[in-house]
């Protein structure tokens, strides 16, 4: 299980570290921001799918681990479930920050920037410590 909780906590730094690695590269301009210019259709187009996609995974992501198949998985087969689906979860919240953080610089717009600080926030609720593994494959 310590090399399980090793690797999911790979998978929930790396989203943090390159979405703070592209606001300052952002920030420093060495990648211009605003450098991406869409029409108005386009624009709300990738908004709408993007607020859709951001509130879509919170729950689910969150509640993951509750579900019946999953939960009787991890009872089952405790080790390879949680590789793999914390893996799933993680990456469920850390894509779309990436991508919203990145969107957010290319397009200047707000929304993007509050979707990512958003799913910062939630990052802390599935935190893959030790303890929490454990837990969640027992119960």
């Amino acid at each position: 299980m310590d090399k399980v909780v090793k690797t999911l906590k790979v998978y929930f730094y790396a989203p943090i570290v390159i979405a703070l690695l592209l606001v300052v590269l952002y920030e420093t301009e060495v990648i211009l921001p605003g450098s991406i210019r869409m029409d108005a259709n386009l624009n709300f187009l990738v908004l709408s799918l993007m607020e859709i996609l951001t509130l879509a995974v919170i729950p689910a992501a969150l509640y993951l681990f509750k579900m019946k198949r999953v939960h009787d998985q991890l009872i089952a087969n405790p080790v390879p479930s949680m590789r793999r689906y914390g893996i799933l979860r993680l990456l469920m919240l850390g894509v779309p920050l990436v991508a919203n953080t990145d969107l957010y610089y290319m397009s200047m717009n707000t929304a993007y920037g509050y979707m990512a600080i958003i799913l910062l926030i939630v990052m802390p609720f599935v935190y893959p410590s030790k303890t929490r593994c454990e837990e969640e494959s027992k119960n």
